[in-house]
């Protein structure tokens, strides 16, 4: 398990990019100052990545999500917290690319965070699963995120987390579901466009 705790500036409207097998060049959400934490599972990368998109099974293995509600096919609302402490949030996933990655940002205003996750095939067969977490606060808030206690707590948080859905795929062996759709910008991307339609209500042409 390793982790990065970086607390330099962000430098506003540079966001990191990565280039893809189609040659394609994505943006990603985080820009420099971000957690990072890594785990390596004992699963196959579909395996892993079919399972951590099964959000809704999220609190059978983490100690702070109690619930996943689906909104849309890309938002959904989260509920966590600790003992009777509960808040709910609504994320947004912006791009999503089977057994690679996925990035979503949170729709609420105060906190606000954006995430991302990338999956990458070890050489014993298993997964190397990266979640990076970026902070951006409003108001008094951001001053506590300035600080490098604040990234900490959040990294040991991360990797916990981590841990147990490591124990929890490798335990079941196998995913219990999946999807295998993509997102470019919040949108999911259709292999097949839908028919035009005519300007009758569900009247489909042809």
């Amino acid at each position: 398990m390793a982790h990065e705790d970086d607390t330099r500036e962000a430098v506003p409207n540079t966001p990191r990019t990565r280039t893809d097998g189609d040659g394609l060049t994505r943006h990603r959400p985080l820009r420099e100052r971000h957690v990072e934490e890594t785990v390596e599972v004992a699963v196959p990368v579909r395996t892993a990545y079919n399972q951590w998109t099964q959000f809704k099974t999220f609190p059978r293995f983490s100690t702070v999500v109690h619930g996943v509600e689906q909104i849309r096919p890309t938002v959904t609302a989260w509920t966590i917290g600790y003992g009777p402490l509960r808040h709910r949030f609504a994320v947004e996933i912006v791009e999503q690319d089977s057994d690679a990655y996925l990035a979503w940002r949170a729709l609420e205003q105060n906190p606000s965070h954006r995430g991302e996750v990338e999956f990458r095939p070890t050489a014993s067969g298993g997964t190397a699963i990266t979640v990076r977490l970026l902070l951006e606060p409003r108001g008094a808030a951001r001053i506590l995120n300035r600080s490098s206690r604040a990234a900490r707590l959040t990294a040991r948080l991360m990797q916990g987390e981590l841990v147990n859905f490591k124990q929890f795929i490798e335990g079941l062996g196998q995913e219990g579901g999946a999807w295998r759709g993509t997102i470019r910008n919040g949108r999911v991307q259709h292999d097949h466009p839908e028919p035009p339609r005519s300007r009758v209500a569900q009247w489909p042409v042809g």
